[in-house]
């Protein structure tokens, strides 16, 4: 499985986990079952480290959508935003480029332009505090 078919498919359970109050290892347990996936590392580690720092990365999220409130935010442009947030800040080795790049292509093919246009600019702020923090 390539890295962006990976990143696919943790976005699907990160998408999922907002409808589901299972926890997140029986969300796997039958994403594998019912989708036949074969979850690599990177889908495990973003999985479960999306809602392991869900509070840090939606706080990130608040504070870069300045008039929005998150809970008005599409639920797939809000499970594409965690993700690259995610990986913008806990995956060193994934430039920041791409991740927004991945981002933003993950939310044109599952969301609205509008949504997409939102995710990069979010994304955008925050790969701008995330330069000036280092």
């Amino acid at each position: 499985m390539t890295r962006k078919q990976a990143r696919e498919e943790a976005f699907i359970l990160i998408f999922e986990k907002q409808f589901n109050k299972d926890d997140l290892q029986d969300i796997l347990d039958m994403a594998v079952e019912v989708r036949d996936i074969k979850p690599d590392d990177y889908i495990k580690d973003v999985f479960f480290g999306v809602y392991g720092n869900l509070e840090t990365i939606d706080g990130i999220i608040t504070d870069s959508a300045i008039g929005w409130n998150i809970k008005r935010i599409s639920k797939t442009a809000l499970a594409v935003l965690r993700l690259a947030i995610y990986e913008i800040k806990y995956f060193e080795k994934i430039p920041v480029s791409v991740s927004i790049n991945e981002a933003v292509e993950i939310c044109k093919k599952y969301a609205t332009k509008e949504d997409s246009s939102f995710v990069n600019g979010i994304l955008s702020t925050v790969a701008k505090q995330t330069e000036n923090e280092q």
